[in-house]
């Protein structure tokens, strides 16, 4: 039986129980699961890349099959260097679904290997987003219920 190993890539800024929810699905279908923390200037984050993977890290200590790396390059590269064809996404609205289907076409057009494998979070989970996870900090709005508890103090500390 072939190792199957997977790619989680995302910014994580800040890692979320949905993530966790994805990662931990992920788990039950793959032997090792990378995560992999896109440096993304691009997108202007929040924390920084040694912030996010610290508290990706943290966040997915309890699942052994998890790996935390930083990557700055092409996804189709990532993969070549990893020797892994499954890329990871999730979706949690239809509006994903759309940017989530035109990015696997197009890595798949740059590797016919790489196959993308979409999972949806579990019902309590399908609204949360790094996005609104930031949203919330500024004005001191509860964030508990969409963390980690264990990055809390992390992001409590922003």
């Amino acid at each position: 039986m072939q190792f199957r190993r997977a790619i989680y890539p995302g910014t994580f800024d800040p890692i979320t129980n949905g993530h966790l929810d994805i990662i931990k699905r992920a788990c039950a279908m793959f032997d090792e699961i990378i995560v992999a923390i896109a440096q993304n200037e691009a997108k202007s984050p929040m924390f920084s890349l040694d912030e996010r993977i610290n508290m990706a890290k943290k966040a997915t200590d309890e699942f052994p099959k998890v790996k935390v790396i930083r990557f700055h390059s092409l996804l189709v590269d990532l993969s070549d260097e990893l020797d892994a064809n499954i890329i990871i996404r999730g979706l949690r609205a239809v509006s994903d679904f759309e940017y989530e289907l035109q990015m696997g076409y197009a890595n798949a057009s740059l590797k016919k290997e790489l196959e993308t494998v979409y999972l949806m979070p579990s019902l309590q989970n399908a609204f949360i987003s790094s996005s609104v996870v930031r949203s919330l900090l500024p004005f001191k709005g509860k964030v508990s219920h969409l963390v980690p508890k264990i990055i809390l103090d992390d992001i409590e500390k922003r």
